[in-house]
């Protein structure tokens, strides 16, 4: 007996001292929760380190968790799943990190997230300024997505302020907005995510049950709001399309694209982002089968963020291995 209760005892010790690894992700509904929660069962299944992933506000959250939240001392680090302007933003010191940058590094890109400002088509939205009276919602105050709406929306309405141009201005997670939108209480909402987003197929599914349907304002790649943002973040905010196949709409849908990156703090030792990083790209059917935007998480796509956050140390080793980076 004596024997196994050490056995047990050693076993517990060296689980104890794996690397903690919280992951940052975003609201239920949206893909970043669905993602990060297969990584970390990836992870943890695997035995390199002890994964949790948790839900947050998002990328700025993520980001910030990471810089504040770390403790290599008690091998606890903060990890998230991001947009790539706001790892950009943490990693230069502006905006929300002004003065403190956050130590961030990309062990890998992820798939793309779509901008969508989604309304119905008995709206009369058909344009940014058309949301001028209306009752909007931005996401989370203090987001990423509440910072590419008002990049927006000052674009297309001089001096735009939201509490003077919005008749309401809400500001929930996209789960909440959808179902608002959905009730007859919200007349549009920003987001950013893969395709589909959860959220957004239940709440084409809604509408069509009363007879209505989803729109998506579009985003045209000439139209001034977007090349604004676009001069913002330069070479990390693209244009692409939301296929009207992905929520049933009327229409193809131009917008804004960005890859998003999974990111960790650099005092991450090397070998540990080494083994995160190859225990997920030898699992991809796992995460491909667990989120359907994952699709896009390969090898190839994975280095397709270098030049302005820097990769960990442990992902390129990886990456070279694999022959990708180049």
């Amino acid at each position: 007996m004596g024997r196994w209760l050490l056995v047990l005892w050693l076993l517990g010790l060296a689980w104890a001292q794996k690397p903690q690894i919280i992951i940052g992700t975003g609201g239920v509904g949206g893909v970043y929760f669905y993602y990060g929660t297969a990584v970390a069962e990836i992870l943890n299944q695997s035995g390199v380190v002890q994964a949790q992933a948790m839900q947050s506000g998002g990328s700025i959250e993520n980001l910030t968790l990471l810089r504040d939240r770390t403790d290599p001392a008690r091998g606890l680090y903060y990890c998230g799943t991001v947009l790539p302007d706001a790892a950009l933003l943490a990693f230069q010191g502006e905006e929300r990190f002004q003065g403190k940058p956050a130590p961030v590094r990309i062990l890998f890109t992820m798939y793309p997230n779509y901008f969508h400002v989604v309304t119905t088509e008995d709206s009369g939205i058909r344009v940014l300024q058309d949301l001028k009276g209306k009752r909007v919602s931005t996401e989370v105050p203090g987001g990423i997505i509440e910072y590419e709406a008002r990049v927006l929306m000052s674009a297309a309405i001089p001096g735009f302020d939201p509490k003077a141009h919005f008749a309401k201005w809400e500001r929930v997670r996209v789960a909440e907005s959808a179902s608002l939108l959905a009730e007859g209480n919200l007349d549009a909402f920003f987001w950013s995510g893969g395709l589909p987003t959860g959220s957004l197929l239940e709440l084409a599914g809604s509408l069509a049950r009363k007879g209505k349907r989803l729109f998506l304002v579009p985003l045209p790649p000439e139209s001034t709001p977007v090349q604004v943002l676009r001069r913002r973040f330069p070479g990390v905010v693209d244009t692409g399309v939301i296929p009207k196949s992905a929520y049933g709409t009327r229409y193809d849908t131009p917008t804004l694209t960005f890859w998003n990156v999974f990111v960790c703090p650099a005092s991450l030792p090397e070998e540990v982002a080494y083994a995160m990083v190859k225990t997920v790209f030898e699992n991809l059917p796992t995460l491909h089968a667990a989120v359907a935007p994952a699709r896009d998480t390969t090898l190839e796509n994975a280095v397709r963020s270098r030049g302005k956050v820097p990769y960990h140390g442990g992902a390129v080793r990886y990456f070279r291995e694999k022959g990708v980076w180049r």
